[in-house]
C-alpha cells in the first residue's frame, strides 16, 4: 500500500506539472510540453446533442490542440473538480471539468477523463474521453 501511495503522490505531482504546462501552452501557443500521448493514443469527443463520439488519433488530436490553443489565444484553461485514481501502480485515471475562460467568460466547458500509463518510466496519456457541456 505504501508503494501505491508513493506512486499516487508522484503521479499527482506530474499531473500538476501537466496543468502548468497547459497554462504555458495557452499563453505561448507552444503545445510541445503537453504532447504526452502514446503512439496508439486516441480521444473520443462527444459534442453537445450527439449520442455518438467522434474519434481522433494522436496526430489529429495534436493538430486539434494546436488549432484550439491558437483559436483561444489569451484564454485560460482551467482544470476544476479534478479526481485522480490509480488503477494499479502503472495505470491512472484523471477526471475533471475543463473550462476555457477569457476575461471571466466561460467559452467552453468539457467533462474530461484521461487514462494514463507508465511507459518506460514516463507517464503518458493512452486515451481520453471528452464531452462538451457548453
Amino acid at each position: 500500500m505504501h508503494d501505491l501511495q508513493t506512486r499516487y503522490n508522484a503521479f499527482t505531482k506530474m499531473h500538476d506539472e501537466f496543468i502548468r504546462d497547459w497554462s504555458h501552452a495557452m499563453s505561448s501557443g507552444d503545445t510541445s510540453s503537453v504532447e504526452r500521448m502514446t503512439e496508439d493514443y486516441y480521444v473520443a469527443f462527444f459534442n453537445s446533442g450527439s449520442d455518438r463520439p467522434i474519434f481522433f488519433n494522436k496526430l489529429e488530436a495534436m493538430d486539434g490542440m494546436k488549432q484550439s490553443v491558437s483559436h483561444f489565444s489569451g484564454a485560460e484553461k482551467r482544470f476544476e473538480n479534478r479526481v485522480i485514481r490509480l488503477r494499479n501502480s502503472e495505470n491512472a485515471v484523471v477526471f475533471y471539468e475543463q473550462l476555457i475562460v477569457k476575461e471571466e467568460e466561460v467559452l467552453a466547458r468539457l467533462f474530461t477523463i484521461e487514462n494514463w500509463r507508465l511507459v518506460n518510466g514516463k507517464w503518458m496519456v493512452i486515451r481520453e474521453i471528452e464531452e462538451r457541456i457548453k
